[in-house]
């Protein structure tokens, strides 16, 4: 099943460091692009089924990095 998150950051530079780095990232394959505007970005990935999915508590955390928050 494919899941959606919406990040969203204090300014555009923030936003696109963050889309930046979950582009060359290695933990779970995801994609990645702005998202009504320049300060919020959308994640999609899809939930593994074997076990406890641990992507978003890792995208919270990057996030979080950037000074993002969950926006939906």
């Amino acid at each position: 099943m494919e899941s959606h998150i919406v990040y969203a950051f204090p300014t555009g530079q923030h936003a696109n460091r963050f889309l930046n780095t979950l582009k060359v990232w290695d933990v779970t394959d995801v994609k990645v692009k702005l998202f009504q505007g320049a300060d919020k970005v959308k994640v999609s990935y899809i939930i593994s089924e074997g076990g406890f999915d641990t992507t978003v508590s890792q995208l919270d955390q990057l996030a979080e990095s950037f000074g993002g928050w969950e926006y939906s």
